[in-house]
């Protein structure tokens, strides 16, 4: 027999277990509240355990950019970019970047020097970019509809619980 705890915010329900050959059993199982309806609060969570649908996550952020999770060497955020915008040509110089296109199309820039952009590849949703450490880089939106994507720094790029409304506001902040 076997012992499954059961503890908040996990219920019970008795969910079908195939056997392969036989008729489907019934069992009970843990499962996790289902909250697909509810909206995640978009904040930073860092410093402690967090589980989300980054996904839902991502296409619900309206702010150029929300740090959802810093951590002592990694960092989430979600970002939006307006049709026709970009996140803007940059470089981390010891910052390695991942960045994921949940929802839009648009296209991405790198190189060594901000002169030269030698690499350029159009991405889509599902799509991830890896940017390392020196590499100037830029996304930019090309599609209809807003880009909606996250990135992970390692090590954190921006402050704890970082919010900028739009990338005016992230420029005026950072510059």
């Amino acid at each position: 027999m076997y012992y499954v705890p059961c503890v908040y915010p996990y219920y019970v329900r008795m969910l079908p277990i195939h056997n392969y050959g036989g008729q489907s059993v019934y069992g009970i199982l843990p499962y996790e509240v289902d909250r697909t309806n509810e909206r995640i609060l978009l904040k930073d969570y860092g410093g402690k355990p967090f589980v989300v649908n980054i996904d839902k996550a991502a296409k619900q952020n309206r702010t150029y950019r929300t740090a959802l999770w810093t951590g002592s060497h990694l960092q989430v955020t979600l970002m939006s970019i307006g049709v026709g915008e970009d996140i803007g040509l940059e470089v981390h110089p010891h910052v390695d970047q991942f960045l994921r296109i949940e929802q839009g199309q648009g296209i991405v820039q790198m190189g060594k020097t901000k002169e030269n952009l030698n690499f350029q590849r159009d991405v889509f949703d599902d799509f991830a970019i890896m940017v390392p450490a020196g590499t100037w880089h830029n996304v930019t939106n090309t599609g209809n509809i807003p880009l909606k994507l996250y990135s992970i720094y390692a090590p954190p790029n921006h402050p704890f619980g970082t919010v900028h409304e739009t990338k005016a506001v992230a420029e005026a902040m950072e510059g």
